[in-house]
């Protein structure tokens, strides 16, 4: 009885963390707006930030065309 009774208050927990209890936007929908475009800020930040990290956003080698490196 223990066991399930933990598990329901972490299952309770997890659901409000997530949103699902208590939703995390305002219901003004101006202000609700404002905070969306905050959040995909955030997000579109951190896909640049990962793609730094992980060398994608610099230009390829394996290109065709050969680059000398030299001033042109």
């Amino acid at each position: 009885m223990g066991r399930l009774l933990r598990l329901a208050v972490w299952a309770i927990l997890g659901l409000a963390n997530a949103g699902c209890l208590i939703n995390i936007y305002s219901s003004d929908p101006n202000r609700r707006m404002k905070e969306l475009l905050v959040v995909s800020e955030n997000l579109r930040a951190i896909e640049y930030e990962w793609e730094r990290i992980w060398f994608t956003d610099e230009p390829s080698h394996l290109t065709p065309d050969r680059v000398d490196g030299g001033i042109q």
